[in-house]
């Protein structure tokens, strides 16, 4: 059942409105700055716990929370939360995530990277395009949702993307055709790796029953390494 559990220890102005996230600081306290995106079950412990990660990798890492502390780990509820975010609305109040992070003296970077999951992946590929110059590094994981854009010609980041060959949400054949479009529309340097596993591999909470903890750590690695070498 959907259950009241905010993270949220940041808040930030978004198209005029508060808005609400959790910041993760690595030990150090600055770093470059990297927004995390969440799945349709809302900032639940497993994307503070990919910030903590991020952080601990030297990040300044920002998950904005799109649901408002709502929270879930049943998919109709699920999907009943994300049928109610409009995409203008989660790309206005992630664009003001990107303006919160680039103002912020605990990061040191002058573009952002930005990761996220399965409807946060969709929003990864979104603010890559609506921000442009912004964004130095995307890295979309199995994204779906409203999110994904129809046009990518505003992109100019780096994109490194983690699909499942067995992805009943997301067929591996639309995110090679997406892969291609990406790099046709926008010239930028696009990287998709595909896994043998399905929907959500990432997700050790395993609401859906598909995390696989060895492709996990590939992804994430790959990932971290990718944001490491591209923001700056």
């Amino acid at each position: 059942m959907a259950e009241k559990t905010p993270h949220q220890n940041v808040r930030f102005e978004s198209a005029g409105t508060e808005a609400h996230g959790y910041l993760a600081l690595p030990e150090s306290g600055s770093g470059p700055g990297v927004i995390v995106i969440q799945e349709w079950w809302g900032l639940t412990d497993h994307i503070r716990d990919v910030a903590d990660r991020l952080a601990a990798q030297g990040f300044v890492a920002l998950a904005p929370d799109l649901f408002g502390g709502w929270i879930t780990h049943d998919g109709d509820e699920a999907a009943d939360m994300m049928s109610r975010l409009p995409e203008e609305k989660g790309a206005e109040l992630l664009a003001g995530a990107v303006e919160y992070l680039l103002a912020s003296e605990a990061v040191t970077s002058s573009k952002l990277g930005v990761i996220g999951f399965c409807m946060g992946g969709g929003f990864v590929l979104q603010l890559a395009a609506q921000q442009g110059e912004k964004i130095a590094a995307a890295v979309p994981f199995y994204g779906v949702g409203q999110g994904v854009p129809n046009d990518f010609s505003g992109v100019r980041a780096a994109i490194q993307g983690h699909y499942a060959n067995f992805d009943d949400f997301y067929p591996v054949a639309e995110a090679h055709r997406q892969e291609e479009q990406i790099r046709a529309e926008s010239g930028a340097e696009v990287n998709y790796f595909y896994y043998d596993g399905k929907h959500a591999f990432h997700n050790d909470e395993n609401p859906a029953g598909n995390y696989d903890p060895a492709l996990a750590q590939l992804a994430f690695e790959r990932a971290v390494d990718f944001l490491r070498e591209k923001v700056s």
